[in-house]
């Protein structure tokens, strides 16, 4: 009972810290404001995370998590490879439009200079797993000749990423599903 109540306050914790460091970012994000959120006293925070960096470290292994959640339907899917690429870029934009714990890691990325905290790799899995599904479109013949897949990998990583970035700027990443859809049609015609 006591290890359940420990599991659910733990997620609670994190889903305020999520909240707090997409809306304000790491710098300007303290235990109280986390607690605050969390309506818990700070001690608690402190019980369960020994400090904020390792909040941005939970934070930003639950992005990863979620992220491998996201993208598993259309892995799973019996699409063709092609339809599983953009079905995973789909997802993963409708992800970073709805889910504070997307947005967070996200952010957290771009913050890493202020974490004193070794964060995971960002991108590497992602950028594989893009790299592996093109390169059986390459086999299946869906991509224009002499395409190279781990190089449409990397750019397809950078411009989704690139462009929830520049949403989240502009426009609170309310056009962010589009501006993907956009990536698709430049940058994967025959999906079309």
């Amino acid at each position: 009972m006591k290890q359940e109540r420990a599991i659910r306050t733990r997620g609670v914790i994190l889903n305020a810290a999520a909240c707090a460091f997409a809306e304000r970012g790491f710098p300007d994000v303290t235990i109280v404001d986390i607690a605050d959120r969390a309506a818990m006293t700070k001690g608690a925070v402190y019980f369960h995370f020994g400090n904020k960096e390792a909040l941005a470290v939970a934070v930003t292994e639950e992005f990863y998590r979620r992220l491998a959640e996201v993208v598993r339907p259309a892995l799973d899917s019996d699409l063709p490879p092609l339809e599983k690429v953009t079905g995973l870029l789909m997802r993963v934009a409708v992800s970073f439009r709805d889910d504070p714990a997307i947005q967070a890691g996200a952010r957290l990325q771009i913050e890493r200079p202020y974490i004193s905290a070794p964060l995971p790799v960002p991108y590497v899995n992602f950028t594989q797993l893009l790299a592996d599904l093109l390169g059986q479109c390459q086999q299946e013949a869906q991509l224009p000749e002499g395409a190279r897949p781990e190089a449409l990998a990397r750019v397809l990583r950078s411009a989704l990423f690139g462009a929830q970035h520049i949403s989240w700027v502009l426009a609170n990443r309310e056009d962010i599903v589009e501006r993907t859809e956009e990536i698709i049609e430049v940058m994967l015609p025959a999906a079309r």
